[in-house]
């Protein structure tokens, strides 16, 4: 059983299809690739249930208003009947919408956005970019690939500036407007309202391409509802946050959007509107993505990590650069014909080599850390839960504020224990060969 944001992925593994929408869960026993025309023929099924139901009311308050002659008893069921189909039609929940996304374009820039010759850069022995040079021009869209830990947010900040290499040089283009969408949402402040990260607590429009937009306009564009404008950002998922980064990126004039894991926690159909609009951009796009569906219908050219910090650039998409390579991220093969590892090497107290089992004290680790997890999991959920109050921000600021910095405290905790756990689960794998 498997969840995922990625369209490959699934197609590629899935037998049976679970979707969950609005609150009801419904089985497709056919792998993804069939899911849309599924789900479009659900939703035209709805659409033309709706419409028969109009018209059905529509006849019963004619006959309420020019046919009501029959015996009083026959009246009251047609009376009944009639405040029935409008409960059914007031309570039916449509699908969520869709969101409509427009970028602010600024001035068209140089014809050269990019020029970096010769660039290298480590920490410590680890070589992370090495010799790499690549020129981008406007109108450009390139995806950078890898594996995890591979380097690719490195190289993005060496490419727009926000990183000095340790050798090589970094020319940018003049006039850029640049907006950055990060993966870790850094950019964001918890104790913002909805309303006030989008208008940077200026006001209460946003301005798009010079029209202004009252902001609860703009927040039903991104499919949040008017309550919800003051909202702290602490208490929002983690898909409304990533639609709020997306919100405010593109609300910004750009000649150059640097988007770093765009597609984390983003729906299907926002997927598909934030592919027509890159398509559409008349500026340069750079992307970090692990998609590779959505690499395979935005970029032009490829730059694929090939191990120990070196890069190369493939013409296309994903498809087009797996054809040239011969190989995926997953795919690749070392000399001695084994994958490569993309975890940091395990560096225990003892040599592996030298051990036959795990230690009396990592056995235990090992065993308890599953349950320190599901603990640290459910303070994460309740201090959620106590945040999603949208009046607590307001009514004791200094509460709410604890309430997140105890948030960001379990979360770096979680991600510790998680990395302990992997940790020694691949120790106890390599130590039972």
């Amino acid at each position: 059983m498997l969840i995922s944001h990625d369209r490959r992925f699934l197609q590629n593994l899935s037998r049976t299809t679970v979707w969950l929408d609005r609150g009801v869960t419904r089985t497709l026993e056919r792998g993804f690739s069939h899911f849309e025309t599924w789900r479009d023929e659900i939703f035209a099924e709805e659409e033309r249930d709706q419409q028969k139901l109009d018209k059905k009311i529509q006849q019963e308050e004619h006959w309420m208003r020019y046919g009501v002659t029959a015996r009083r008893k026959r009246n009251v069921r047609r009376v009944d009947l009639l405040a029935d189909l409008r409960k059914q039609k007031r309570e039916h929940r449509g699908p969520a919408g869709s969101v409509r996304l427009a970028a602010s374009e600024a001035d068209a820039s140089s014809k050269l956005v990019i020029e970096a010759k010769g660039i290298s850069k480590s920490y410590g022995d680890r070589p992370i970019v090495a010799d790499f040079s690549i020129r981008i021009g406007r109108g450009d869209r390139i995806g950078i690939v890898g594996a995890n830990g591979a380097g690719k947010t490195t190289l993005l900040r060496l490419l727009t500036g926000e990183t000095e290499p340790d050798s090589g040089r970094v020319r940018l283009g003049t006039t850029l407007d640049m907006q950055v969408l990060d993966q870790r949402r850094a950019s964001l402040d918890p104790t913002w309202t909805l309303a006030e990260a989008l208008t940077d607590g200026k006001g209460d429009t946003v301005t798009i391409n010079g029209m202004n937009k009252h902001v609860i306009g703009y927040m039903k564009d991104f499919l949040f509802a008017p309550e919800q404008q003051r909202t702290p950002i602490g208490a929002l998922s983690g898909g409304e946050r990533g639609r709020v980064m997306l919100a405010r990126a593109l609300a910004k004039p750009s000649n150059l959007l640097v988007l770093d894991e765009p597609t984390n926690d983003l729906d299907l159909e926002t997927l598909d509107l934030l592919e027509e609009l890159l398509a559409d951009y008349a500026g340069t796009v750079i992307l970090v993505s692990h998609d590779r569906d959505f690499l395979d219908r935005v970029v032009t050219s490829v730059v694929m990590s090939e191990g120990d910090g070196v890069w190369a650039e493939y013409a296309g998409g994903y498809t087009d650069m797996l054809a040239q390579r011969g190989a995926g991220v997953e795919a690749r093969r070392t000399a001695e014909g084994k994958p490569p590892k993309v975890m940091a090497p395990i560096t225990p107290s003892t040599p592996a080599a030298a051990r036959t089992k795990l230690s009396f004290k990592d056995k235990h680790a090992l065993e308890t850390l599953p349950k320190t997890i599901a603990a640290i999991d459910a303070t994460i959920a309740g201090l959620k839960a106590k945040m999603a109050d949208t009046a607590l921000y307001t009514r004791d600021p200094a509460g709410f504020q604890a309430l997140a910095d105890a948030l960001a405290a379990a979360e770096a905790k979680l991600a510790a224990a998680e990395e302990e756990w992997l940790r020694l689960e691949m120790m106890r794998e390599e130590l039972e060969g």
